[in-house]
């Protein structure tokens, strides 16, 4: 068996402007000058903390605690809503998710910054099951990128998968990083929140620019499948 692991925004589903519009709301709320959306995208992957830590770094750790419980009470207000979410997925993702699934020789897994209830948000947009991923980690759970726990748990859910069956799919540095902790292939995508040169810098073996590409570099790190 193998395991395809994924990370959400930036690679399977776009939320850049939702996530920023959502932490300038946060900032602005506690009267606290929001650093803006180019600073925003680079902090999407990482766990909450960690992202206002580096978002307001002369902060001291009572603000980040704030911004993280203001940002999570203005992002609920979205997941508590009982319609179905729209979201806007990336070309090429859930075509990819499905073909995928479909095999009897690989596990699909999730590695985000999300936590747990805005990745069940994610799949009811998707109208994708729970079960359809051996193993969700996020923030909520595990350390955040780019520590490798959250590659080290999916793999342990997956049976004991090996670093060499394993493939982790990403947009940001925290990603390849992650993967190359882990001793997993690591593959950036060239449309998330990062230059193809920083995943690059980062560790990336490949770089992808549709999902219709997955295919064949998971045949080049798996000739034998």
């Amino acid at each position: 068996m193998k395991l395809v692991i994924f990370d959400c925004d930036g690679t399977i589903v776009d939320t850049q402007d939702k996530i920023g519009a959502n932490m300038k709301e946060a900032f602005e709320s506690l009267d606290l000058v929001w650093p803006g959306q180019a600073a925003t995208r680079g902090i999407i992957g990482l766990s909450l903390l960690q992202a206002m830590r580096k978002l307001f770094p002369a902060g001291e750790h009572f603000q980040h605690e704030a911004l993280v419980v203001r940002y999570k009470e203005i992002s609920h207000r979205e997941t508590d809503a009982d319609q179905t979410p729209v979201m806007s997925f990336y070309d090429g993702a859930l075509e990819a998710i499905k073909w995928l699934r479909a095999r009897d020789d690989m596990f699909l897994a999730i590695a985000t910054g999300k936590s747990h209830r805005g990745v069940l948000h994610m799949l009811k947009a998707a109208k994708l099951p729970v079960n359809a991923f051996i193993s969700i980690q996020t923030a909520d759970s595990a350390a955040s990128k780019p520590h490798p726990e959250m590659i080290m748990n999916a793999m342990a859910d997956a049976g004991g998968i090996g670093g060499h069956d394993t493939v982790m799919v990403g947009d940001a540095s925290y990603d390849m990083e992650m993967a190359r902790s882990a001793n997993v292939r690591a593959v950036g995508v060239d449309w998330g929140y990062q230059s193809v040169e920083t995943l690059e810098n980062s560790g990336a073996h490949k770089i992808m620019s549709h999902f219709s590409q997955l295919d064949g570099m998971l045949k080049e790190f798996w000739p034998e499948r």
